[in-house]
């Protein structure tokens, strides 16, 4: 209010500088060329013809005396709490409002928000909105309201398919996500906090934004919020192009970033879960992490692209196809791998038991491998093992130069480790143990030589220039990656 009012103050106090005469500066008024000029979209038309596509889906949940009653929060600040990151509050129990809790009784659970994707009753929405649902009430914006049957949910992607037994339903059109431009006006319908049928707008602030999630999502500053989930984004020729799914937030309110599912993505998840009620993914057993600019250029790869592999599942798919720790995944099926993301995500949407070709860039040079692709399954952890310790040998002259003491491999630890080659660290001082290596860790290559043993491991290092950065590969555990070791600093 007070920001508002020095504006106002501050307006005030140039017209009267003007009435009294005071001098102004001329100001240069400049005529916008015709082509720029565009008046504020007009909504009315899309809200027609896509809001009765929009329903409210409302969970319902079995409540049991088990649990000694719910907290009597109210269901959508819950489910805004469970999604959005949000801590919830710590309120003592007694100060709680409680509510009669029947054994066994219908409690409603959650609110959310969906469309109709066919005519005969296959309604699109998010997985988190019916997450846990023993009944599903959906609402047509007509006031018709059918029971929802789950046909599938899939986590990973947050897309859930409901099924209702009605006809002639007015579906969505689905829109071309590759033509979705970044600075286009997008419209949102949902029921935010359990208000239906609110529509509201922006544009679309990026594409393909990273989240930690499986799927690149579009950003936009639409204003979203608890309910809205599920909903369509719509774009201005009255298609979805995505269903909104997340906010960020510090506050826990709407603060001009939201998140939605491409709807390309969707729609092939959307296919699998009709056909079998579920999704399959491809996997190939490897671990990855990201490529840095600076090993990037210290190994030739020229850029920081690809996808490092840092471990690899004994008997995998990748094992069996010759992939080594250390190795730069850069394509897979002739599609470039620009960021880690890009691998899991092109491998995951290939079918299982196809055969791919991959592109691994090893030791200055690229080669191709063919992989078979298996089905996703959990994931394992890796653990990490302690190798045996040996006496620890002299370091070179060289070799304590750049803080390194290193031995043979032990025939036993290669064949734990399932490895043909490679030195054992026993010391990492100075600059090497500023890079990041440690005692009992295997070095595998240097400066893009393979490292057969310390006889290997000693010409390559007399060979360096040891004035500018040494890449190094090297394992620890189950996993692999790289250190640039800096001997002038």
């Amino acid at each position: 209010m007070t920001q508002f009012v020095f504006l106002r103050s501050f307006a005030l106090a140039c017209l009267v500088t003007g009435l009294a005469g005071t001098a102004v500066a001329p100001r240069m008024v400049y005529a916008q060329p015709a082509g720029t000029v565009r008046a504020l979209p007009d909504f009315t038309d899309l809200v027609d013809q896509v809001g009765p596509s929009v329903v409210n889906i409302r969970t319902v949940e079995k409540a049991s005396s088990r649990s000694g009653g719910s907290s009597g929060m109210d269901e959508e600040m819950m489910e805004f709490f469970k999604r959005f990151g949000v801590p919830i509050p710590n309120i003592p129990r007694q100060q709680r409002p409680q509510r009669p809790q029947p054994d066994e009784e219908s409690q409603p659970r959650g609110v959310g928000s969906g469309f109709i994707l066919t005519s005969d009753g296959f309604v699109m929405t998010n997985a988190h909105v019916v997450e846990g649902a023993d009944q599903l009430i959906v609402t047509l914006t007509d006031k018709r309201e059918f029971k929802g049957r789950i046909v599938g949910a899939d986590k990973r992607t947050d897309v859930a398919l409901v099924k209702i037994d009605a006809t002639g339903l007015p579906a969505v059109k689905v829109g071309d996500v590759s033509r979705l431009r970044v600075g286009e006006w997008v419209m949102a319908i949902g029921s935010p906090f359990g208000l239906e049928n609110t529509v509201t707008a922006g544009i679309v602030s990026a594409k393909q934004r990273e989240t930690g999630d499986y799927l690149p999502f579009i950003q936009t500053d639409v204003a979203i919020n608890p309910g809205n989930s599920g909903g369509p984004l719509i774009n201005m020729r009255g298609e979805v192009v995505g269903i909104n799914s997340q906010i960020y937030s510090r506050s826990g309110g709407f603060m001009g970033i939201s998140f939605a599912i491409p709807m390309d993505e969707a729609i092939r998840v959307s296919d699998q879960l009709r056909a079998t009620g579920r999704v399959t993914r491809g996997r190939i057993g490897v671990q990855i992490g990201p490529v840095s600019r600076d090993v990037a250029e210290s190994i030739g790869l020229g850029k920081a692209q690809g996808a490092m592999v840092t471990g690899i599942e004994a008997g995998s798919p990748a094992d069996k196809a010759g992939v080594e720790a250390g190795d730069i995944i850069i394509r897979f099926d002739g599609k470039p791998i620009e960021k880690v993301a890009d691998l899991p995500r092109l491998v995951g949407n290939t079918k299982p038991g196809s055969k791919s070709t991959m592109t691994v860039f090893r030791r200055g040079s690229s080669r191709d491998l063919t992989v078979t692709v298996a089905e996703i399954e959990a994931e394992k952890s890796a653990s990490a093992k302690t190798p045996e310790r040996e006496e620890k040998p002299r370091a070179s002259a060289a070799a304590q130069q750049i803080g390194l003491a290193v031995s043979e491999l032990p025939e036993a630890q290669k064949k734990e480790l399932k490895l043909n080659a490679g030195v054992l660290v026993t010391s990492a001082t100075d600059a090497a143990a500023r890079a990041g290596l440690r005692e009992g860790d295997v070095i595998l290559a240097m400066a893009n030589t393979e490292i057969s043993g310390v006889k290997e491991f000693e010409a390559v290092l007399a060979k360096v220039d040891k004035s500018k950065p040494i890449n190094v590969l090297y394992r620890r555990g189950d996993w692999a990656q790289y250190a640039l070791i800096r001997p002038g600093k």
